[in-house]
């Protein structure tokens, strides 16, 4: 099953990863002392354009900025919709 949101241009589709909620120690985190984890796997992406090539590709876990991008609820689930610019690395 595919999701329906299709980015354009540039833009990329993805989803935060669960944040942990154990400390590297084992203490058990409260949700609201839980950083929001700034991991993400990439679920789609756009076509680019003239100036930009997409490097990124669907199921790529990739570290994005802690404040771009969009907040998107779609069916229950959230997503963020970033510009491939607000992508920092790969992981893997």
């Amino acid at each position: 099953m595919g999701i329906a949101i299709k980015p354009i241009n540039d833009y990329v589709l993805i989803k935060r990863v669960e944040a942990e909620e154990k400390t590297s120690s084992g203490l058990l985190l409260a949700s609201a002392a839980q950083e929001k984890p700034q991991i993400a796997e990439v679920l789609a992406v756009g076509p680019g354009t003239d100036e930009v090539e997409i490097v990124v590709k669907p199921g790529d876990k990739v570290i994005f900025a802690q404040y771009g991008g969009m907040d998107v609820k779609y069916e229950g689930e959230e997503y963020k919709l970033v510009k491939q610019g607000d992508i920092y690395a790969t992981i893997g």
